[in-house]
């Protein structure tokens, strides 16, 4: 069975820091680009950073750069977000899912992962 998980998700103070992990079980991600998503409350679901089967990182968000990273451990068929500088407009369910390519749109991805909320408050 196909199938990817999201973690990590929780609630930290404006500045903290989270890392959300996805892993994948029922196929191998090596082959397969994993984009990160997110969906605030009243609206769309938008790209947030994608990384390629090669390793290569594209941003789709650029509210997120300097602050947001990418990185994937195939062995473990895992792929990370970790986020620091966190602000309350990165308050979401954050989301995973699984492509033969990176895409700023959410429809190309083949599977998704259940979503994990993270919410920044003090």
């Amino acid at each position: 069975q196909v199938q990817l998980v999201e973690s990590g998700g929780g609630l930290v103070q404006p500045g903290g820091s989270l890392r959300l992990s996805c892993a994948a079980s029922g196929f191998t991600l090596d082959y397969y680009a994993i984009g990160w998503f997110r969906q605030a409350p009243g609206k769309e679901r938008e790209g947030v950073l994608c990384i390629s089967s090669s390793d290569s990182s594209t941003y789709y968000a650029d509210s997120v750069k300097g602050r947001f990273t990418i990185s994937r451990d195939n062995a473990k068929n895992t792929v990370y977000l970790q986020m620091s500088s966190l602000k309350p407009e990165d308050t979401a369910v954050y989301y995973c899912a699984a492509s033969r390519g990176c895409y700023s749109n959410y429809k190309p991805y083949d599977y998704w992962g259940q979503g994990t909320q993270v919410t920044v408050s003090s």
